[in-house]
């Protein structure tokens, strides 16, 4: 008991008369609204309901707000230690310190100063960490907020899921998933302060698995069937002439009988692979494991030995890699735009002057967009002054085209060009399906993958004028 008394009159007593000032008093106001904020946002944690799966609450919950607390309990001596200072200079340090009574109204009122300001800023606090886990649960943040992600914000908006969150395809749904978009979102924010971030930023099998994303919306034993695709490409002639070519794609999966086909129907099963590099291109062995539970490994001629690499399960986004953020070859951008109209292919030589400028390298998107567009006028004035003083307007559309498509697809800062994000769906521009379907994939009972085109597609067109397939069809 004598010891209870010693510990208040001498410690106590201080302590309380000492930390009546206004910095120690804000100091334990803040530590209090930090302390119940995270306190609260831990229960919602621990029982998983209401809990945003943002990647960067671990910047407020692990670093913000517990840093707001450390401050609070610091400011708290820093001003017991100046009053202490002021009252010794002065001289009017009591001999004995006052009672800790309710009762008296000087202590009463710093309980009341804590209480207020307490309650002040856990609205402050609690209303700002909301706003602010709801803003960066938004795709703005993740595309804006963030420059290095200038590349993927402007390949999201243009993409088929262009209205699906950011934390929906790269965030698996869970506890687990939530801790890990955590840690690696904080880890992101700190190279990106320390300016010590990779350039460019590549995808490297850090996306969840598709069963945790991609199925959430998607019905991977949906049947599609066929579906037919219509390609129109521009010479590089004068005339810019124009060709069309048509694809049947046997997309298939499983029908209302329980039958496998096509392309989907053909990976719907369980297959493995061994990839040697990060991006998934190269893929010296495949292994497919039949419902039935047969096994057939099949290993590329190019290989020289056992094949080492990272070891996958395959599943949607081994094909439908770039499903949100796609970037073009200048052939496919430039005939697009051409096919809405701009450029207008009454240009002469409008394609083939189009993909020089748009191949050529140039130091920022800025100077990009002053040289597209002097070197699209320059070569009109020069070599059609016809065309230049007649389709000014045309001309002026075009070059705005061009610097469009490159501002979309090359970001020169982050390393980003033609051809740095390859595109695993298809074959023409990227090794894509060729990675496993090209032949040279065999088993030891000389089966091999196959490479039959017809397997995955018809050519009902190839470069065509005039294709009679669309007349008939009624497109053309």
């Amino acid at each position: 008991m004598a010891n209870l008394e010693q510990f208040r009159k001498n410690w106590l007593r201080p302590f309380f008369f000492y930390g009546n000032n206004w910095v120690s008093l804000i100091g334990g106001a803040l530590t209090t609204a930090s302390a119940l904020i995270l306190i609260g946002f831990w229960v919602v944690d621990f029982f998983g309901h209401g809990g945003s799966n943002n990647p960067y609450l671990g910047i407020i919950f692990d670093l913000i707000l517990p840093g707001l607390f450390i401050l609070g309990l610091v400011l708290i001596p820093i001003g017991i230690l100046w009053r202490r200072s002021r009252l010794k200079a002065a001289g009017n340090v009591p001999s004995i310190f006052p009672e800790i009574d309710f009762r008296d109204p000087v202590f009463r009122h710093g309980i009341d100063f804590v209480v207020i300001a307490t309650f002040i800023n856990f609205v402050i606090v609690g209303t700002a960490t909301y706003r602010g886990v709801a803003y960066m649960d938004t795709p703005n943040f993740c595309g804006q907020a963030c420059h290095v992600m200038a590349p993927e914000w402007a390949a999201y908006p243009v993409s088929s899921h262009a209205g699906v969150a950011c934390t929906e395809c790269h965030i698996a749904a869970g506890i687990r998933g939530f801790v890990h978009a955590k840690v690696n979102g904080t880890k992101q924010l700190l190279m990106v302060m320390a300016n010590d971030y990779p350039r460019p930023i590549m995808a490297d099998n850090k996306l969840p698995p598709a069963q945790t994303t991609c199925l959430n919306c998607h019905n991977a034993n949906a049947y599609i069937g066929d579906k037919l695709l219509v390609e129109t490409s521009y010479g590089d002639d004068e005339k810019n002439s124009v060709t069309k070519s048509i694809v049947l794609l046997h997309v298939g999966g499983r029908n209302q009988f329980g039958q496998l086909s096509g392309i989907h129907g053909a990976h719907l099963g369980h297959i493995e692979y061994i990839s040697a590099d990060s991006n998934n291109q190269t893929i010296p062995w495949v292994r497919k494991i039949d419902a039935n539970g047969s096994i057939t490994e099949f290993l590329s001629s190019d290989a020289k030995g056992p094949a080492k690499g990272q070891w996958h399960t395959m599943d949607c986004i081994d094909c439908h890699n770039r499903a949100a953020h796609s970037f073009d070859t200048p052939e496919e951008a430039l005939n697009k735009d051409m096919a809405e109209g701009i450029p207008n292919s009454s240009l002469p030589f409008v394609h083939k002057q189009g993909l020089a400028l748009l191949k050529t390298s140039y130091a920022s998107q800025i100077d990009a967009a002053t040289k597209i567009t002097a070197g699209l006028e320059g070569f009109y004035r020069s070599q059609y002054p016809a065309v230049w003083n007649g389709q000014r307007a045309q001309i002026d559309q075009a070059a705005k085209t061009l610097v469009a498509i490159y501002g979309r697809n090359v970001f020169p800062f982050m390393k980003v060009t033609w051809g740095t994000h390859p595109n695993n769906i298809g074959h023409n521009a990227y090794p894509g399906c060729f990675r496993c379907h090209d032949g040279s994939h065999n088993a030891k009972s000389g089966k091999s993958i196959t490479n039959d085109c017809s397997v995955c597609h018809n050519l009902v067109a190839v470069d065509e004028t005039n294709p009679k397939q669309l007349a008939a069809l009624g497109i053309q």
